[in-house]
């Protein structure tokens, strides 16, 4: 199978849920700053509503929701949903990629990659087994990228809520190490309260410095704060361009090291400083 791969630098700053059932929130997609949608058939729709929104979501996804990549969450393969799920978007020209709930071994991902066909898959990480199972599932040719499922995995672990994340840093860290290790698009858990801006913030911020490349949302009221704490700043994106310079300068001399605000620049630094630019690009060319 050939590996999909996600594209370095597209940005997922910003990864908003809405649900497959709700007409009118599908269609306010189409003018919200997110950087990516999941549109959810699972945790957001009733049972007794599930076909339906099977229905609604594959006629909403006609239309043009711009530069915003277009996942779809599709219940679990042992619920009598999701098996129709999967086929009634593998062939989707709307969707970029198919979400798959509890993920915990790479087989869950081999069951829909044969009903969808070469999409690329997305993996949600919210089980114990799935935390110690990431580096597998995340080293899958179909995968393209992994959601941390906060929720659901507090649950199973029996873990209290603490501003700090303690009991969440080792699935998280995880997750990461699985995720990077392959080139793997992830973005972190939902914060629950939103309306506490300060609070998202800090968990936005906190995600970011871990390594994440974004923050699933809950509501539209989250976007900005996503979106600001995900971006590159403007010192950062001046350090970047300055390292760079150096590094140019010091190369032409002979020398295989810089000094920019009296710290050591080596090739990784530049490396690193290059990737800031072309995030720094990508997120403009995606507000453009």
């Amino acid at each position: 199978m050939t590996h999909p791969g996600p594209t370095p630098t597209r940005p997922f700053r910003s990864v908003l849920y809405i649900p497959g059932s709700k007409e009118r929130a599908l269609e306010k997609a189409q003018g919200l700053a997110a950087d990516a949608i999941i549109f959810d058939l699972e945790d957001a729709v009733a049972p007794d509503e599930k076909i339906r929104a099977r229905a609604v979501l594959a006629q909403a996804l006609q239309a043009d929701y711009g530069q915003r990549a277009r996942i779809v969450r599709i219940n679990g393969f042992d619920t009598a949903w999701g098996r129709d799920d999967a086929a009634a978007f593998a062939d989707h020209p709307g969707v970029d990629a198919v979400l798959i709930p509890k993920v915990s071994t790479p087989a869950d991902l081999d069951a829909v990659a044969a009903i969808v066909s070469g999409k690329p898959l997305w993996a949600m990480m919210e089980t114990a087994l799935g935390m110690l199972n990431a580096g597998a599932v995340a080293a899958h040719p179909a995968l393209q990228g992994m959601v941390m499922g906060t929720n659901d995995l507090a649950k199973e672990l029996g873990t209290r809520t603490r501003a700090d994340r303690l009991p969440m840093m080792a699935g998280l860290g995880l997750c990461l190490l699985a995720a990077k290790a392959q080139g793997r698009v992830i973005v972190d858990g939902v914060y629950n309260a939103f309306k506490d801006d300060d609070g998202l913030r800090a968990e936005c911020e906190q995600g970011r410095d871990m390594g994440f490349d974004g923050k699933t949302l809950i509501h539209p009221a989250q976007l900005d704060i996503a979106n600001a704490a995900f971006a590159p700043s403007d010192a950062e994106i001046d350090l970047a361009r300055r390292q760079i310079a150096a590094f140019d300068a010091a190369l032409a001399e002979g020398q295989a090291v810089a000094v920019v605000d009296g710290r050591i620049v080596e090739n990784l630094h530049i490396v690193t400083a290059k990737a800031t630019l072309a995030r720094a690009d990508a997120i403009a060319g995606r507000s453009v």
